[in-house]
C-alpha cells in the first residue's frame, strides 16, 4: 500500500516521524481492515443495504491533528452492497453499483482504531483536504 508516497514530510508535532506512522499502520493492516469492515457494516448505513464486499486501494493520505496528537489515516476502498430483502432498496437498480470512498483511521496514544466510518464519492487526497484547519498533511500516495 504505501510502496510510492508522492509526499513524505519527516517529523510530525508528536514526535513521529511519518514512516514510523506508516509502517506502524501497515503492520496493523489487515486487522484493522477487518474491524473497519465489521463496524462499518454494524452501523446500518446507507439505509436498507447490507455490506457485501470492500476491495483496499493503494490510495492513502496521512494527516495529523497538531492540537491532539491524533494522527487521521485515509485509505480508499470500492465498496459493494447488496439490497435487505423485503427493504426499500430491493428493486433499485444502483444497489449493485460500486461505490467508492475513504475509510478513516486514527491512531491516538501510539494505537489505530476505526469507527468503521467512510466518507463516500471521495479519493484519500480529497478527504485528507477536508480535514480541520489545524490539521497538516504528512503523506499522500501517488496512485
Amino acid at each position: 500500500m504505501f510502496g510510492i508516497i508522492r509526499r513524505l514530510l519527516s517529523w510530525g508535532s508528536s514526535g513521529h516521524s511519518s514512516q514510523q506512522v506508516l509502517r506502524s499502520f501497515q503492520r496493523q493492516q489487515q486487522e484493522l481492515q477487518k474491524q473497519f469492515f465489521a463496524q462499518a457494516a454494524a452501523t446500518g448505513k446507507p439505509r436498507g443495504l447490507r455490506w457485501k464486499s470492500c476491495e483496499w486501494l493503494t490510495t492513502f493520505a496521512l494527516v495529523e491533528d497538531t492540537t491532539q496528537n491524533l494522527f487521521t489515516m485515509f485509505c480508499g476502498v470500492n465498496v459493494s452492497f447488496e439490497a435487505i430483502e423485503g427493504g426499500d432498496m430491493e428493486d433499485v437498480e444502483a444497489v449493485s453499483m460500486i461505490r467508492d470512498g475513504s475509510a478513516m483511521f486514527h491512531l491516538r496514544n501510539g494505537r489505530w482504531g476505526s469507527g468503521g466510518r467512510i466518507l463516500f464519492n471521495m479519493n484519500p487526497s480529497t478527504a485528507a483536504q477536508t480535514a480541520a484547519a489545524d490539521q497538516e498533511l504528512r503523506a499522500v500516495s501517488n496512485a
